[in-house]
């Protein structure tokens, strides 16, 4: 469970996220007739019962015996999105092969372009209809929690990590039905059964030369719909539209990169400003109720991706656990409307947000600072 919980470094980020989140505060209003609250909508176009979409999350599969296919099917039948990762313990194939309809993929770009493409064209044919492009892994974040663990796909057989796994009993039967151990979508390019391998070669495809021109060549390569994952700049989000991305995904994957780095909560308004209305703007890193959600939209969001949310409810009951998650995420966010006068979980009005997160120290701010403390010990 550290896994799922922890953050990069000192978790710095990690907590922003949820005290920035905190920190807002709805208007209040009661004179609105709310007997008929609409939570559809749309992401890229697709249908969705609720502004909520399954973010990708990898090794889901650890946190529960072929989590990849429950989380699926739980999503599906809820009538949202899921998006599996590249690091997913199960395979592109082996979800295809075990659900009813389409699913999203997401995409880790590999220093092996050739590896890239193969993955694109993996998810094509398996006919995903959306290509989530994630950005802000082309280095990885040090998570200090996950090396004192002995983290891996499987997990190392330390003394602590023993004694979890004899303590989940039903947890570790239900492991042993599982479909893959290691990741699945690397199986054909390390030896079988050398996971220490895997891991290796997981870690050297990182590609810290990502840059707008590889951004375009993934979408001179990928027919559906683009969205790019792991946008906290303004300008970065004009430039991945520039570049072809039918909508960006704010986020600092929950704190697990980049510490020190803003909330979500505190960039989205300015990356919305920023796109313009070109395109959509959804946003993850926080989400833990409906309430969550109703602010995230009412600083300008069209939909959350959520990760930890459903992984909680995962990891405690299987599939039966994510529709229970996303059942408390609706009911929440219905009654969040309902006190607040929403109808439409399309239509937000623009004074929802009573008080927002906590301002950033703008560039410009910081370098006045630095002036005026220079003038004063002058």
């Amino acid at each position: 469970m550290d896994y799922v919980e922890a953050g990069s470094f000192a978790e710095i980020t990690l907590k922003e996220n949820r005290s920035d989140l905190d920190s807002i505060r709805f208007r209040e209003r009661v004179m609105v007739d709310v007997s008929n609250r609409k939570l559809s909508t749309t992401i890229v176009g697709s249908a969705v019962t609720m502004p909520v979409a399954l973010g990708p999350v990898g090794m889901c599969g650890a946190v529960w015996s072929n989590g990849e296919i429950l989380a699926c099917r739980a999503a599906q039948e809820f009538g949202v999105p899921f998006v599996l990762s590249t690091n997913a313990l199960l395979s592109i194939e082996d979800v295809a092969q075990s659900v009813e309809r389409n699913f999203w993929f997401q995409l880790y770009l590999q220093k092996d372009r050739g590896f890239s493409k193969e993955l694109i064209d993996r998810a094509k044919a398996a006919g995903c209809p959306v290509l989530v492009l994630t950005m802000d892994l082309h280095v990885e974040g040090i998570r200090y929690v996950d090396a004192h663990n002995g983290l891996g796909a499987p997990p190392k057989l330390t003394p602590a990590n023993i004694l979890s796994i004899v303590s989940h009993p039903s947890w570790a039967i239900a492991m042993l039905h599982s479909k893959r151990w290691t990741f699945g979508n690397y199986a054909d390019r390390a030896k079988p059964g050398n996971v220490k391998d895997m891991a290796k070669l997981v870690r050297s495809q990182l590609d810290p030369s990502f840059d707008t021109k590889t951004l375009q060549w993934v979408r001179s390569l990928w027919p559906g719909r683009l969205i790019v994952k792991g946008i906290l700049n303004p300008d970065d989000a004009r430039m991945a539209v520039d570049s072809g991305a039918d909508a960006v995904l704010v986020s600092n994957h929950g704190g697990r990169q980049l510490d020190s780095a803003p909330s979500t909560a505190c960039m989205l308004p300015r990356i919305v400003k920023a796109v313009g209305g070109r395109t959509e703007v959804y946003v993850d890193s926080g989400v833990r109720s409906g309430l969550d959600i109703l602010k995230f939209l009412g600083l300008g969001a069209r939909a959350c991706f959520i990760g930890r949310s459903y992984i909680y409810g995962l990891g405690a009951y299987g599939q039966a656990g994510v529709t229970k998650a996303l059942e408390i995420l609706r009911e929440e966010l219905s009654i969040a409307m309902a006190l607040t006068g929403v109808t439409d979980a399309t239509e937000i009005p623009g004074d929802l947000i009573f008080r927002g997160p906590r301002e950033p120290v703008e560039p410009e701010q910081s370098a006045t600072r630095r002036s005026n403390r220079k003038q004063e010990k002058d």
